[in-house]
């Protein structure tokens, strides 16, 4: 093992470190490797192994940064991945790749020093046949979606308060526990009636199809939650199956699909009512949350009575407003805007007809004096005199009576009898 003394103390310039060992047989735990030669140990054996071609299904693939792909690559038929990384010339080529294809790659196994990490470095890839899975089920989807299973006015509503909640999953899952534990935390009275079911293989698409079915002839079932963990793309392809599609299009009782993780996809979600990321993002959607609900009606309450409360003290102020009008305490009081206005009314009255009179008596003055003024009296009164025949008419020219003839002449008082000599 090296010195570990400090270089000041005494006897460490006396002490030599030992020299590694060779062979991994050689180490003791006085004297050990180092991780990093270890690392290296790994990485140089490896390094030795010759190259290989694989076939297998992408399950993850990230080619976003230009010049180097990073993929998961998965078993055909067992539960073993592979991390494969490539630069350059197979970074262009994965490019043309989606998660699901089938593919076969060339590469040379690699060890990452800095973690140790066994991987793939992979420098050619291709894709196998017809094995485009993510096509074929775009193809299904496309085809689905003409036939209206995916309108939304198909969807059912989800019942805001369900006593009774289907849940089909498989047996001993941890998605039946998160459902039921999540649901109970926020409604503790709801109920349900699980049905297991293969959620993954051959059988899963048959089983699925047999659980829904089942659930929608129960009546006391108010909705149907298909829940299943994460997994592999190929690990969900059950629920893609056109089978379970139809079934739960047709399903006439609410029906939410709550498969794998928030970022899978599988045509199950289209086609149910609501699609729910996680199976506890299920149970958080379908049932209130007590608590809240209790809040809801407490708020309603407060509302309520507060509501009650001003409606009374409005009333209050009606009645106590009324009780203080002066037409209830000073009844009389109600006759004097009436009695003024007689007053005004009288008032106006009689200076109106006095005006009326002024103005008729002096419209009689005047017409009184242009009569006076036109009168023959007043000419009369000026010392003139009318002098008229006997058969009435006034004599204006002297050559219209002759000696003899009788003539009456009006003074200014009385008259005379005159003969013309």
């Amino acid at each position: 093992m090296t010195n570990t003394l400090f270089p000041d103390s005494p006897g460490a310039q006396n002490v030599q470190p030992q020299p590694l060992a060779r062979l991994a047989r050689d180490t003791t735990p006085d004297n050990p490797w180092p991780i990093s030669l270890l690392s290296r140990k790994y990485h140089d054996a490896v390094a030795k192994w010759p190259g290989t071609w694989i076939e297998g299904q992408i399950s993850e693939i990230n080619t976003r940064r230009a010049g180097s792909a990073y993929l998961t690559v998965r078993d055909n038929t067992e539960d073993i991945s592979l991390s494969v990384t490539g630069f350059g010339r197979f970074a262009q080529m994965a490019r043309e790749f989606r998660q699901g294809d089938r593919v076969v790659l060339h590469g040379r196994p690699d060890v990452w020093m800095k973690q140790t990490r066994l991987s793939f470095m992979g420098d050619d890839i291709r894709r196998v046949g017809k094995g485009d899975l993510m096509a074929q089920i775009e193809e299904l989807r496309k085809r689905l979606k003409g036939e209206g299973l995916f309108d939304a006015e198909n969807k059912i509503p989800i019942p805001a308060f369900p006593k009774r909640i289907g849940l089909v999953c498989a047996p001993q899952a941890r998605a039946e526990g998160d459902v039921i534990t999540n649901a109970r935390l926020r409604w503790p009275t709801i109920e349900f009636t699980v049905v297991h079911a293969h959620v993954q293989g051959p059988s899963c698409p048959p089983d699925v199809i047999a659980a829904i079915q089942r659930l929608d002839a129960d009546p006391s079932v108010d909705v149907i939650i298909v829940a299943r963990g994460g997994g592999s793309f190929e690990d969900l392809m059950g629920f893609s199956d056109e089978g379970v599609v139809r079934a739960t299009a047709a399903c006439v009782t609410p029906i939410v699909s709550a498969i794998g993780h928030e970022d899978d996809w599988t045509l199950i979600d289209l086609a149910a009512d609501m699609r729910a990321s996680t199976p506890t993002d299920a149970a958080k959607r379908i049932v209130p949350d007590v608590n809240e609900q209790l809040q809801i009606v407490d708020e309603a309450r407060r509302r309520m009575r507060d509501r009650i409360r001003a409606r009374v003290d409005n009333e209050m102020r009606l009645i106590e407003g009324y009780a203080n009008r002066p037409s209830l305490t000073q009844p009389l009081t109600m006759l004097d805007r009436p009695q003024r206005f007689v007053d005004d009314a009288r008032q106006r009255l009689d200076i109106g007809m006095r005006r009326i009179v002024d103005d008729a008596s002096l419209t009689v003055e005047k017409l009184h004096a242009s009569l006076t003024a036109l009168s023959p009296q007043s000419t009369l009164d000026r010392g003139y005199a009318v002098i008229q025949t006997t058969s009435g008419h006034v004599v204006t020219d002297a050559d219209d009576v002759k000696s003899g003839d009788e003539l009456a002449v009006t003074l200014r008082h009385g008259s005379i009898h005159a003969t013309v000599q």
